[in-house]
């Protein structure tokens, strides 16, 4: 199985539920990016933040169908339309040597499927962390269109910038892999970090709904699935 054959068209097959179901402006998410956060990134080794990058190319995939199913359903929406561009077809991450060139535009989780080639790992490794990867998707697939388009603001109005920052202090950052990984943390940081003029303002008006704590529960187990000393004590 390769990294391609892991994509599946979900907005096709995610099921539809009415648009205003469950609204409840929940903060209930926070506990489970706190979780994330207070798991000890520092003391991992390089191997296991390989494994990290690997996991964060998984849920870079959702992300961005995530996006793609908020347009589909809020098409006239131009605060999205920023936002996907920010996302999608971008060269905001442009460049970074070995990934993409000056100028080129890609999206941002095939941003992360190029940082992965750059360090190829062992065939029993990768067929784990794909056996990972698949049935983190299975999680996410069965979870509403709609939850799944309003996860947005949670991600980007300060959720995952608090990841980021998180993972950044990791202390091994040496292999081309790791090194490209680091920037694309960094970048989405500066991306996400402004209140006003950041990713968080373009999405902060779609409310979401209860269940966008199962997508964030998904992150977090298959993070420490990868990465299993994330859960060790902290020096």
């Amino acid at each position: 199985m390769d990294l391609l054959s892991l994509d599946r068209n979900v907005s096709h097959d995610a099921p539809i539920v009415p648009e205003h179901a469950g609204e409840i402006g929940t903060t209930a998410h926070q506990g489970v990016v706190d979780e994330i956060c207070n798991l000890n990134w520092r003391d991992l080794s390089a191997d296991e933040l390989t494994n990290v990058a690997w996991a964060y190319y998984f849920f870079s995939k959702q992300f961005c169908q995530n996006v793609g199913i908020a347009r589909v359903l809020f098409p006239d929406d131009q605060r999205l339309e920023e936002l996907d561009a920010g996302e999608r077809n971008t060269d905001n991450l442009s460049p970074y040597p070995g990934v993409v060139d000056s100028g080129e535009k890609a999206d941002h989780d095939e941003f992360m499927r190029r940082t992965l080639m750059l360090s190829p790992i062992e065939e029993s490794r990768r067929r784990r962390l794909e056996v990972l990867g698949s049935a983190y998707f299975d999680t996410v697939y069965a979870i509403d269109a709609v939850t799944r388009a309003k996860s947005l603001a949670t991600y980007e109005d300060g959720g995952l910038e608090a990841v980021f920052r998180s993972v950044l202090q990791a202390q091994h950052w040496d292999t081309a892999l790791l090194k490209a990984f680091k920037h694309f943390l960094v970048g989405h940081v500066a991306l996400d970090s402004n209140p006003e003029t950041g990713h968080g303002a373009l999405c902060r008006h779609i409310v979401p709904t209860r269940d966008v704590v199962q997508l964030w529960a998904a992150f977090r187990d298959i993070l420490i699935a990868a990465a299993p000393s994330l859960k060790a004590k902290k020096s």
